[in-house]
């Protein structure tokens, strides 16, 4: 009766255990949603020479501190990246206020990476992970980073770290993956 007892207790704190342990992953999950390329707006659809778009104003403006938070200015640098506007990406990334947000220094290392400058992007994604050693997406560019600088046996450590950190049906785990495998990826 007692073995019982305590059969049904672990089962319940298994249970629980993997409630738990599901729901971190599915956290995870939503945050890759930030992973895949940004929906246009009228950022990169009407605004020119590195302007973004000011929702109030309904107009295209020159980014200022005072004018967006860091957000906004993620948002916008974001699109800038994917758009393949990468100076005008880190000209808005050099605004945001917390310029230690991984986030920022994420999209710093990505946008100077894909501009030429690929040590510059790899210190970027390094302070990235010093910030936040979680951030799966930091781990998945600076592994794609690795596969272009042809070291495939640090981006599969990469790809692992994703893995043990929850990330793995994240879509940095799987770019990565693709990558690893030959495929161009971001």
């Amino acid at each position: 009766m007692h073995l019982a007892s305590f059969s049904l207790r672990g089962l319940a704190l298994a249970g629980s255990l993997a409630v738990a342990v599901s729901s971190a992953a599915f956290a995870i999950g939503d945050e890759s949603d930030e992973t895949k390329p940004p929906p246009k707006t009228e950022t990169t659809m009407k605004c020119t020479n590195g302007k973004v778009w000011d929702t109030k104003r309904k107009e295209c403006v020159v980014a200022k501190k005072s004018s967006f938070n860091d957000d906004d200015l993620y948002k916008a640098a974001r699109e800038f990246a994917y758009a393949g506007q990468y100076d005008n990406a880190l000209t808005v990334l050099q605004l945001a206020r917390n310029q230690n947000d991984p986030r920022i220094l994420n999209y710093l290392g990505y946008a100077n990476r894909k501009a030429g400058r690929m040590e510059l992007g790899m210190s970027y994604y390094r302070k990235a992970l010093q910030a936040d050693e979680n951030y799966v997406l930091a781990r998945s560019y600076m592994g794609q980073a690795l596969v272009e600088q042809g070291d495939v046996q640090a981006a599969r450590v990469q790809l692992v770290e994703i893995r043990d950190r929850g990330g793995e049906q994240t879509w940095a785990y799987r770019s990565l993956l693709k990558a690893l495998n030959g495929y161009r990826t971001y």
